[in-house]
């Protein structure tokens, strides 16, 4: 008689493993990332245009289920809110400010003071008192708008070189240093129980972070409320290290402020000569070797990334009482910025959703920190 053994063994493993994949499935149904999170902190998303706008409900349903804090990938930034002179247009602010109070989410605006994507009318400012009046008003007129619906404001982003020094941006050259203190005091005025943050990227470089630390310090010294630092969190499988983020949380989180990680993506393709950080001046040429994965991510680089994802939230964790809220930047990784940078179409896969809003191993190595 032919043993059955052989297949009953083979039956058992197949019963085992999907009870297995039905638990793992059933326990991801029951939660989600904001739910995890929430006694830690704010689990957060960019949102873009389409997503304000609730094109597409299957992507609303996502965002609404996993996130509790929400930024505007773009449409708060200066040429769109004040493309001329005294022209605001907030039609879209106001849909986006709606969308999070619709879904209860702590909302956060990005930014106020930026030399990119700057109107560019405001580019041909020449002198001290045209660059203040107008900074002043832009601000005021923003963040008085919005003044009791937006928790959060970036209100000046990235205003250092990698070496910590200032940037050399049309505030700086107009205005001169002082800038940071009329923007963040011109913000508290227009809203004075608003948390005011400074943001950049590369904050995990010694250099820059010290810049920023003494940016803090001036600001701090100049009587100027600022409550907290966005490190940006534009990253790579293997750079930072784990100890250099974990040094800009203790350096920043000793001067007294909160840090949040507000734009949070991983980056799995080369960079070309070492390239990091988010300086989107930069462009290099696409070629195979730089752009090695244009169908799809191999399984064996998901569960690289996953592992990367899992080590990060780990140390998150570790210092939660110091973090506000960790923001990925985008939904899902069709949304991400990362496929055209530094290198126009390119196929990256930075986040925890794929192409089809299905959650990655990463997605499911972040929950799982927290249900296991």
């Amino acid at each position: 008689m032919k043993s059955t053994k052989p297949f009953l063994l083979f039956f058992s493993a197949v019963i085992t493993l999907s009870s297995c994949t039905a638990i793992s499935q059933k326990k991801a149904n029951q939660s989600s990332l904001k739910d995890a999170y929430k006694n830690d902190f704010y689990i957060g998303t960019a949102l873009d245009i389409n997503q304000i706008e609730e094109k597409d409900a299957k992507t609303t349903q996502l965002i609404a289920k996993e996130f509790n804090s929400i930024t505007p990938e773009n449409i708060m930034k200066s040429m769109f809110l004040q493309p001329e002179e005294n022209k605001f247009d907030f039609n879209v602010s106001d849909k986006y400010v709606a969308f999070g109070q619709k879904h209860n989410m702590f909302i956060h605006g990005h930014t106020l003071v930026w030399h990119s994507q700057l109107a560019p009318w405001m580019t041909k400012i020449k002198d001290s008192a045209s660059m203040a009046n107008m900074m002043t008003n832009h601000i005021t007129t923003v963040v008085k708008r919005y003044k009791g619906k937006i928790d959060s404001w970036d209100v000046v982003n990235e205003a250092l070189n990698e070496d910590g020094t200032l940037r050399k941006s049309v505030f700086l050259k107009t205005y001169g240093k002082e800038f940071l203190t009329l923007a963040f005091k011109t913000a508290e005025k227009a809203d004075s129980k608003v948390d005011l943050y400074y943001n950049d990227y590369n904050l995990c470089n010694a250099k820059k972070r010290q810049g920023a630390v003494e940016l803090v310090k001036n600001l701090q010294k100049s009587g100027a409320k600022i409550d907290g630092i966005g490190e940006q969190g534009h990253w790579h499988l293997d750079t930072p290290t784990l100890e250099e983020i974990e040094k800009t949380i203790l350096d920043f989180s000793a001067l007294g402020i909160k840090v949040a990680f507000s734009e949070l993506d991983i980056s799995v393709l080369p960079s070309p000569y070492g390239l990091q950080g988010a300086e989107i001046s930069q462009r290099f040429e696409n070629n195979e070797k730089m752009n090695p994965y244009p169908k799809s991510l191999p399984d064996s680089m998901q569960v690289k990334l996953a592992q990367r994802y899992a080590d990060i939230f780990k140390l998150f964790l570790k210092h939660k009482d110091k973090i506000s809220r960790v923001t990925f930047w985008g939904v899902n990784d069709t949304q991400s910025w990362l496929n055209d940078f530094p290198i126009k179409g390119r196929t990256d896969y930075p986040l925890l959703f794929d192409a089809d809003l299905k959650s990655k191993k990463a997605y499911f190595s972040v929950l799982d920190i927290k249900n296991n």
